[in-house]
């Protein structure tokens, strides 16, 4: 065997193979490697868009929490104020109320005042007619002398 005929094969054959490879191997495994590098970019750049949308939504939410917040406390600042209006209203329709009731109550005692000096008066007449009886010792006609009563009457 001869070192230079081996060598010479062995390049050829080693020369075939590498045409070989490259012409039926290589292509598919570069296509794939390509694949592959356009999916993990792909993947890469849908990563930070989502990174970046979800800074926008986080920012969004936070404005909307901040804009909600406000608008709670402008309820909640009508509302203090409808209830101190709804207050006033109140202490204005029971001081109403009660001036109103106050107001009846005097009218009634003034009747009440007057009925009892109505009754005093007639209690007054009875026990003058009474007194003025046992004093003539005779009786007196009510009924004669009425004028004369109602004119004691007006005069108590």
């Amino acid at each position: 065997m001869n070192i230079t005929a081996t060598l010479i094969g062995q390049s050829v054959t080693f020369l075939v193979f590498v045409w070989f490879c490259m012409k039926f191997v290589w292509p598919p495994i570069m296509n794939a490697l390509a694949e592959r590098k356009k999916l993990i970019a792909d993947g890469l750049a849908a990563g930070e868009r989502g990174k970046h949308e979800l800074e926008l939504a986080s920012r969004k939410a936070a404005d909307s929490l901040r804009d909600a917040k406000g608008q709670a406390a402008e309820v909640i600042a009508q509302a203090e104020k409808r209830a101190a209006q709804i207050v006033e209203e109140a202490k204005g329709t029971a001081k109403a109320e009660g001036d109103r009731m106050i107001a009846g109550a005097k009218a009634e005692i003034d009747q009440e005042a007057t009925r009892a000096r109505e009754t005093l008066r007639e209690q007054v007449a009875a026990l003058a007619v009474a007194g003025a009886e046992k004093i003539l010792r005779r009786e007196i006609d009510a009924k004669a002398h009425a004028d004369l009563l109602e004119a004691i009457k007006k005069e108590l």
